[in-house]
């Protein structure tokens, strides 16, 4: 059951919570080192209007990113799986751009692109594309060859070839590095509003930071992970629906 899954985890945070509550007020550290989780609730509360406004900015940059990180991702696999060619010229670069660390590439794309929604939006399909890519890739060159050769000698072409073998069998595999581009999307999301944004939970981070406002940096970092959680799940839902008779983990 559902409930059985979630149980283990769910005890865990309750005691780390009750741990980190009993320790902050024990030790008497002072609240804006380290403040307890109550003090961030209560954070959380006083700002949860100022919370929503900049929840619903990362969210929408969240989910253009992630889209078109996902439409790149799916482009280049297709494209270097039916050209074998250029996937043997190409594949290493895209390995090699994923070593390039994106908070240092950003500053270079506000140069080139300006302080608008491009340079964010490109930060989060560099961060998004390479796991669908790769993991697409991967599922569609791993078809059954004996399937394959027998649908050609029965006649169908390399288009019916793709969509009828490759493709589906690809899906699996493909979810998962959907699942990892939607955790990695609010993070790219994070930092691309650090470039300069006037909404946003990265620029409410870089607000409450400035302020030494630990506790609300807390609430800047809990939304972050729900939001990340959130869309994994309606990535994870839609495999459901759309990936038939097989099991979920």
């Amino acid at each position: 059951m559902t409930w059985r899954k979630w149980l283990p985890p769910a005890i865990t945070l309750v005691l780390l919570l009750a741990g980190w509550q009993v320790y902050t007020g024990v030790s008497g550290i002072d609240k804006w080192l380290l403040p307890s989780p109550a003090d961030i609730w209560a954070a959380a509360v006083d700002q949860r209007d100022t919370l929503i406004t900049h929840t619903l900015a990362t969210t929408e940059l969240t989910l253009y990113g992630l889209l078109a990180g996902v439409a790149a991702g799916l482009l280049i696999a297709v494209v270097l799986h039916l050209v074998p060619v250029l996937r043997a010229a190409v594949y290493p670069l895209l390995v090699i751009s994923q070593n390039v660390p994106i908070i240092a590439l950003a500053p270079l794309l506000v140069i080139w692109l300006g302080f608008g929604l491009a340079p964010k939006i490109v930060v989060i399909v560099l961060v998004c594309f390479f796991p669908v890519a790769v993991a697409t890739l991967d599922g569609l060159g791993r078809s059954d060859a004996l399937i394959a050769d027998y649908l050609l000698m029965s006649g169908a072409n390399r288009r019916q070839l793709f969509t009828k073998l490759q493709w589906p069998h690809a899906l699996p595999t493909m979810f998962s590095g959907l699942k990892i581009a939607a955790t990695y999307s609010v993070f790219g999301a994070i930092i691309s509003e650090w470039l300069g944004s006037e909404k946003g939970i990265g620029r409410y981070m870089i607000l409450q930071k400035s302020a030494f406002r630990a506790d609300r940096m807390f609430v800047a970092i809990a939304v972050v992970v729900v939001l990340a959680l959130v869309i994994f799940g309606l990535v994870a839902l839609l495999e459901r629906l759309t990936v038939k008779g097989r099991r979920h983990v």
